[in-house]
């Protein structure tokens, strides 16, 4: 009797656990993916943009200050089409390399910090918004030597940040889920078309969250080609009764919504 008893609080408790990190998706959707694009890229607005509207599918656009007079109407205008400027900081602090002409070795929390704040300033200008997302530049969350995640948490600046992985970084269990450390599939540059929708794939598969990080589209560095842009775009359409395409903001509220998500500290 003790052995049923204790066989069946096993069950009931995985199925608890499952319950837990399982999502409902809107209107009965198998899964999600968001798309996110970094770094205000000309090839981004030539060659992903209109496939986007044409399919009208939503996506972020994580913003650094390259975007100038010429694009800044064009950001404008995606914003008010539904589209999300994120913030990506002004100068875009990487760890010294040469394809990173700001380095961050010797930046510091408060100095990043301080950058971010004034990228939310330049982005108010550009859309109106007050409350914004972040994208870590190049996925790092460390800035001379120092991780700044828990500083970055003790601000009212962003409410989700996303950060970096590879294929396999998919979300399945939210319960456990770090507002600051959500993690996205980081394209390398050269990625095919199938590859991509192999991802999306294994994201339906598993019922969870997929985070896609893109660069260039066709152009500029990191690059996908627009043929390979244009697979994925083609098979989120032909499957969105079973996938929800929001943006990063729309999808992580959804899930804080869901599932309360706290600010976990290291």
């Amino acid at each position: 009797m003790k052995t049923i008893f204790f066989t069946f609080l096993f069950l009931a408790t995985l199925a608890i656990a499952h319950a837990q990190q399982s999502m409902t998706w809107p209107d009965n959707k198998k899964a999600a993916i968001i798309l996110t694009y970094d770094d205000a890229l000309p090839s981004q607005l030539k060659n992903a943009v209109p496939e986007l509207k044409k399919e009208k599918l939503t996506a972020t656009f994580f913003l650094t200050s390259d975007i100038d007079s010429t694009s800044i109407p064009q950001w404008r205008n995606l914003a008010k089409k539904g589209y999300e400027l994120g913030n990506h900081t002004v100068f875009h602090p990487c760890a010294g390399t040469d394809d990173n002409p700001v380095p961050s070795d010797h930046y510091t929390a408060y100095q990043i910090i301080r950058e971010i704040e004034v990228m939310d300033r330049f982005l108010y200008a550009v859309d109106g918004k007050t409350k914004r997302t972040f994208a870590y530049p190049c996925a790092e969350t460390i800035v001379g030597g120092k991780d700044y995640v828990d500083s970055l948490r003790k601000y009212t600046l962003v409410k989700y940040a996303r950060d970096g992985g590879d294929s396999t970084a998919f979300i399945t269990e939210f319960n456990h889920l770090d507002p600051f450390r959500v993690p996205s599939y980081g394209l390398e540059g050269g990625e095919t078309g199938a590859q991509l929708i192999a991802f999306v794939k294994k994201v339906q598969q598993s019922g969870g969250l997929g985070i896609i990080m893109i660069h260039g589209v066709g152009g500029d560095y990191i690059t996908i080609s627009a043929e390979a842009h244009n697979e994925l775009i083609q098979y989120l359409k032909a499957n969105r009764k079973e996938i929800w395409i929001p943006t990063f903001q729309q999808g992580m509220d959804y899930v804080n919504k869901q599932i309360p998500l706290k600010a976990q500290k290291l």
